[in-house]
């Protein structure tokens, strides 16, 4: 458990590191989940020695959105006085996410068949 949790937080770490000495405006933990993530693809951290805390962190996620939560509660007033462009940006952005997603798999399925119909071997 000790290990699971030095490797994810040794990663968030390098991500502080890499915000502070850049200057980039990229949240400094996305930055550590993608050298994470960057560091499973190329196998040279193995699944099994962050899967239990990372299973522990996502089963109890809804846990550390309560914070931010209750600090909305502070700024209701002005949530209700933006509320029209809230909703627009949210929609909006969503239908976004769909058409852009939807578009990606596409793709990577018309891939997939040009590459079986070459005669490789799907994945």
């Amino acid at each position: 458990m000790i290990r699971q949790c030095f490797i994810i937080f040794a990663c968030l770490a390098v991500g502080e590191v890499i915000v502070w000495l850049t200057g980039i405006t990229i949240p400094s933990s996305i930055i550590g989940m993608l050298l994470l993530t960057a560091l499973l693809q190329l196998r040279a951290i193995k699944l099994e020695w962050v899967k239990g805390m990372s299973d522990f962190l996502i089963s109890n996620m809804g846990f550390f959105f309560v914070p931010p939560g209750v600090a909305l509660m502070l700024y209701l007033d002005l949530i209700k006085a933006e509320l029209l462009p809230i909703v627009v940006a949210t929609v909006v952005s969503t239908v976004l996410v769909l058409v852009v997603t939807g578009w990606i798999h596409q793709i990577s399925e018309k891939g997939e068949r040009v590459r079986t119909d070459d005669g490789d071997t799907a994945e």
